[in-house]
Protein backbone atom coordinates (compact mmCIF):
# COMPACT_ATOMS: atom_id res chain seq x y z
CA UNK A 1 0.00 0.00 0.00
CA UNK A 2 1.03 3.56 -0.71
CA UNK A 3 2.52 4.95 2.16
CA UNK A 4 1.11 8.51 0.56
CA UNK A 5 -2.43 7.48 1.23
CA UNK A 6 -4.86 9.61 3.58
CA UNK A 7 -5.64 6.48 5.22
CA UNK A 8 -3.59 5.40 7.68
CA UNK A 9 -2.92 1.45 7.73
CA UNK A 10 -5.91 1.03 10.62
CA UNK A 11 -7.68 2.55 8.26
CA UNK A 12 -6.82 0.88 5.15
CA UNK A 13 -7.37 -2.60 7.13
CA UNK A 14 -11.13 -1.68 8.82
CA UNK A 15 -11.91 -0.76 4.93
CA UNK A 16 -11.01 -4.17 3.66
CA UNK A 17 -12.61 -5.87 6.61
CA UNK A 18 -15.90 -3.83 5.99
CA UNK A 19 -15.98 -4.71 2.38
CA UNK A 20 -15.70 -8.31 2.72
CA UNK A 21 -18.80 -8.30 4.70
CA UNK A 22 -20.58 -6.43 1.94
CA UNK A 23 -20.19 -2.58 2.13
CA UNK A 24 -19.38 -0.66 -0.87
CA UNK A 25 -17.07 2.45 -0.76
CA UNK A 26 -19.37 5.01 -0.43
CA UNK A 27 -20.98 3.36 2.83
CA UNK A 28 -17.44 2.42 3.94
CA UNK A 29 -15.96 5.97 3.81
CA UNK A 30 -19.07 7.50 5.46
CA UNK A 31 -19.16 5.07 8.73
CA UNK A 32 -15.32 5.81 9.18
CA UNK A 33 -16.08 9.48 8.76
CA UNK A 34 -13.20 9.95 5.73
CA UNK A 35 -13.14 11.02 2.44
CA UNK A 36 -14.96 8.78 -0.45
CA UNK A 37 -11.88 8.91 -3.21
CA UNK A 38 -8.39 7.02 -0.33
CA UNK A 39 -11.39 4.39 0.46
CA UNK A 40 -12.25 3.73 -3.26
CA UNK A 41 -9.09 3.43 -4.46
CA UNK A 42 -8.63 0.70 -1.60
CA UNK A 43 -11.98 -0.43 -2.69
CA UNK A 44 -10.92 -1.23 -6.29
CA UNK A 45 -7.68 -2.46 -5.32
CA UNK A 46 -9.46 -4.75 -3.21
CA UNK A 47 -11.65 -5.90 -5.59
CA UNK A 48 -8.03 -7.24 -7.98
CA UNK A 49 -6.11 -8.26 -5.33
CA UNK A 50 -8.51 -9.32 -2.13
CA UNK A 51 -6.84 -9.20 1.20
CA UNK A 52 -3.45 -8.30 -0.57
CA UNK A 53 -4.61 -4.89 -1.34
CA UNK A 54 -3.21 -4.22 2.07
CA UNK A 55 0.54 -5.39 0.97
CA UNK A 56 2.53 -2.73 -0.88
CA UNK A 57 4.16 -3.95 -3.86
CA UNK A 58 7.95 -3.78 -3.60
CA UNK A 59 9.29 -2.86 -6.95
CA UNK A 60 7.51 -0.47 -9.72
CA UNK A 61 6.85 -3.01 -12.49
CA UNK A 62 7.86 -2.70 -16.33
CA UNK A 63 6.24 -4.21 -19.03
CA UNK A 64 7.25 -4.91 -22.37
CA UNK A 65 5.45 -3.50 -25.51
CA UNK A 66 3.32 -6.87 -26.50
CA UNK A 67 1.96 -7.00 -22.77
CA UNK A 68 1.16 -3.47 -22.87
CA UNK A 69 -0.75 -3.59 -25.91
CA UNK A 70 -2.30 -6.83 -25.08
CA UNK A 71 -4.12 -5.49 -21.43
CA UNK A 72 -4.88 -2.43 -23.76
CA UNK A 73 -6.89 -4.41 -26.47
CA UNK A 74 -8.60 -6.98 -23.31
CA UNK A 75 -9.86 -3.34 -21.78
CA UNK A 76 -11.21 -1.81 -24.50
CA UNK A 77 -13.05 -5.46 -25.35
CA UNK A 78 -14.35 -4.58 -21.53
CA UNK A 79 -11.79 -6.87 -19.58
CA UNK A 80 -9.89 -6.25 -16.54
CA UNK A 81 -6.64 -7.27 -17.03
CA UNK A 82 -5.96 -8.12 -13.00
CA UNK A 83 -3.77 -11.11 -13.80
CA UNK A 84 -1.13 -9.12 -14.50
CA UNK A 85 -0.36 -7.97 -10.96
CA UNK A 86 -0.81 -4.11 -11.42
CA UNK A 87 -1.28 -1.78 -8.58
CA UNK A 88 -4.14 -0.27 -10.39
CA UNK A 89 -6.52 -0.31 -12.95
CA UNK A 90 -5.54 2.76 -13.39
CA UNK A 91 -2.40 1.88 -15.36
CA UNK A 92 -4.17 0.12 -17.63
CA UNK A 93 -6.31 2.81 -18.19
CA UNK A 94 -3.71 5.23 -18.59
CA UNK A 95 -2.29 2.88 -21.19
CA UNK A 96 -5.72 2.69 -22.73
CA UNK A 97 -5.54 6.92 -22.83
CA UNK A 98 -1.74 6.73 -24.90
CA UNK A 99 -3.38 4.16 -27.05
CA UNK A 100 -6.04 6.09 -28.28
CA UNK A 101 -4.39 9.19 -28.83
CA UNK A 102 -1.46 8.67 -29.96
CA UNK A 103 -1.53 4.66 -31.60
CA UNK A 104 0.50 1.36 -30.86
CA UNK A 105 4.26 2.90 -31.25
CA UNK A 106 3.64 5.40 -28.04
CA UNK A 107 2.98 1.86 -25.54
CA UNK A 108 6.68 1.06 -27.07
CA UNK A 109 9.66 1.22 -24.62
CA UNK A 110 11.28 5.01 -24.52
CA UNK A 111 14.29 5.43 -24.01
CA UNK A 112 15.99 7.10 -20.23
CA UNK A 113 17.91 9.58 -19.53
CA UNK A 114 19.68 12.28 -22.05
CA UNK A 115 19.40 11.55 -25.83
CA UNK A 116 23.26 11.42 -27.33
CA UNK A 117 24.31 14.70 -28.18
CA UNK A 118 22.32 16.49 -25.53
CA UNK A 119 25.39 18.00 -24.05
CA UNK A 120 27.55 20.49 -25.21
CA UNK A 121 30.63 18.64 -26.78
CA UNK A 122 34.11 18.99 -25.53
CA UNK A 123 34.97 22.02 -27.59
CA UNK A 124 37.94 20.29 -29.36
CA UNK A 125 35.19 18.15 -30.69
CA UNK A 126 33.20 20.47 -32.13
CA UNK A 127 33.76 21.39 -35.83
CA UNK A 128 35.88 24.28 -37.02
CA UNK A 129 33.08 25.68 -39.10
CA UNK A 130 30.55 25.23 -35.93
CA UNK A 131 32.41 27.03 -33.68
CA UNK A 132 33.05 30.32 -36.82
CA UNK A 133 29.60 30.39 -37.30
CA UNK A 134 28.96 30.75 -33.29
CA UNK A 135 31.58 33.68 -32.81
CA UNK A 136 29.65 35.21 -35.86
CA UNK A 137 26.54 35.10 -34.20
CA UNK A 138 27.74 36.02 -31.13
CA UNK A 139 29.75 39.10 -33.12
CA UNK A 140 26.82 40.23 -34.75
CA UNK A 141 24.78 40.26 -31.78
CA UNK A 142 27.36 42.83 -29.98
CA UNK A 143 27.38 44.75 -32.60
CA UNK A 144 23.69 45.40 -32.87
CA UNK A 145 23.45 45.98 -29.16
CA UNK A 146 26.47 48.72 -29.38
CA UNK A 147 24.53 49.90 -32.31
CA UNK A 148 20.99 50.74 -30.07
CA UNK A 149 23.24 51.96 -27.17
CA UNK A 150 25.35 54.36 -29.40
CA UNK A 151 21.52 55.28 -30.67
CA UNK A 152 20.09 56.08 -27.30
CA UNK A 153 23.20 58.18 -26.46
CA UNK A 154 23.05 60.68 -29.54
CA UNK A 155 19.23 60.65 -28.99
CA UNK A 156 19.25 62.04 -25.47
CA UNK A 157 19.80 65.37 -24.47
CA UNK A 158 22.75 66.48 -22.52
Amino acid sequence: MDPRSALSEGQREAAVALFERGWGDTSVARSMGVARWPVRSVYRRWKLHGRLALVRKPVKGSFSFEVKRSAVRRFLAGELAAELGLSSPAVVKRWARIYRREGEDALRPKPRGRPPGASDSAPDQVSELKRLRRENARLQAEVAYLGKVRALRERRPR
